[in-house]
């Protein structure tokens, strides 16, 4: 998705808190997109916003506009954002899940703008004349709106991420062979031995229960290569501090 991702523009209308600005270039840089765009924004001092860490180069580069026009006249789609509440609306409405596939969709073929409004008041009606549809985010009712730099978060996750690949099994960890296992298990038993938990008549069944239970640990092979490096240490302590 990397030439798509540079086909996407975030706009935000009239941003008013520079550290909301930090924090949308913040999710950009996290996400890998890179096109930020303002449309007068409250606060010329932005580009020095501390919350854009790792991400000042965004600030730096981010283009400003004075009109939501100019800002989107190279894209071929605009998706507005909004919380619904009790507004009357005339778009289409979405849901995140459902508009970042349509969205992903889009950017194969050409620039795509998701429009943000300002923390205070969202996107204007006028702001949304300029939009194709929108899509919300589910939050609950009583308390719809999100923060603006949560809120591109969230959006950019879902335009980046791929469900099918969480079904996907992790890769296998290189199990313990059975040698190393009983290396282990005679390093424990020879320590056992050195503390004196071990008697010499329970020595042949205290091995038994030690490899039964090395077995059911199911390690790693590297686990295995730690542990045997612990029990290693521990007798050379024991065998250094015995008595002559």
């Amino acid at each position: 998705m990397t030439g798509e991702r540079e086909r996407l523009r975030i706009v935000l209308v009239s941003p008013r808190n520079p550290l909301n600005i930090g924090a949308a270039a913040r999710a950009m840089s996290n996400f890998g997109f890179s096109r930020l765009r303002l449309v007068n924004p409250y606060d010329v001092a932005f580009r020095e916003a501390r919350s854009a860490v790792g991400a000042q180069h965004l600030l730096e580069n981010a283009a400003e506009y004075s009109t939501v026009a100019a800002a989107l006249s190279d894209c071929a789609l605009v998706v507005g954002t909004t919380s619904v509440g009790r507004r009357e609306l005339q778009h289409p409405v979405r849901r995140l899940e459902y508009g970042a596939r349509l969205i992903r969709k889009e950017l194969k073929a050409g620039p795509v703008a998701l429009l943000f409004g300002s923390e205070k008041y969202g996107l204007s009606n006028d702001d949304l004349s300029h939009c194709h549809w929108l899509i919300r985010i589910p939050t609950e009712d009583r308390h719809a709106s999100m923060n603006l730099g949560q809120a591109v978060a969230l959006c950019l996750y879902e335009l980046v991420r791929r469900p099918a690949t969480a079904l996907k099994a992790p890769d296998r960890t290189r199990r313990a062979t059975a040698e190393n296992l009983e290396l282990l298990t005679g390093l424990l038993l020879d320590a056992l031995q050195q503390s004196g938990y071990v008697q010499p008549r329970t020595a042949a069944s205290t091995a038994r229960k030690l490899r039964r239970m090395t077995h059911r640990l199911d390690l790693s092979a590297r686990d295995a290569e730690v542990w045997m490096g612990f029990f290693r240490q521990i007798l050379w302590k024991l065998r250094k501090n015995a008595p002559s």
